[in-house]
């Protein structure tokens, strides 16, 4: 795991403020709604996913195919579309709802480029630590 970490600080500035801002979002923001089901949701999904990214990670490096980790986030937007309540005054809450659909799918559209170039061929470590 921490070699992941690693790995991820070496990444360009620009990607790694990318990963601190949805960490904060599915990881931190949650911790502030826990009493709703929506937090608890979007938190067990983001833990989820970077289990399944650490699995991915030791089987095969910092390749594209990490990408695949956040498939849990498609069902996850479509449930929180359906929790949003358009009419109602727009809360911390509902700004945060928001904030993950629109940082998640914003993720999952860069993460099915990503998928598709590692089935295209592209399996190289786009990363490597030296130890």
């Amino acid at each position: 795991m921490f070699d992941f970490f690693k790995a991820m600080l070496l990444m360009p500035k620009p990607w790694v403020a990318w990963v601190g801002l949805l960490m904060a979002v599915n990881m931190v923001a949650p911790l502030f709604f826990m009493a709703t089901l929506e937090a608890k949701v979007v938190f067990a999904t983001m833990m989820a996913s970077a289990a399944l990214m650490m699995v991915i990670f030791a089987q095969k490096g910092f390749v594209r195919l990490l990408g695949l980790a956040h498939i849990l986030w498609i069902p996850l937007i479509f449930w929180l579309w359906g929790r949003v309540n358009p009419g109602a005054p727009a809360t911390g809450f509902d700004q945060w709802i928001l904030a993950v659909i629109t940082l998640n799918g914003l993720s999952l559209m860069i993460d099915a480029v990503d998928v598709s170039r590692y089935f295209r061929g592209e399996r190289a470590p786009t990363l490597t630590i030296d130890s």
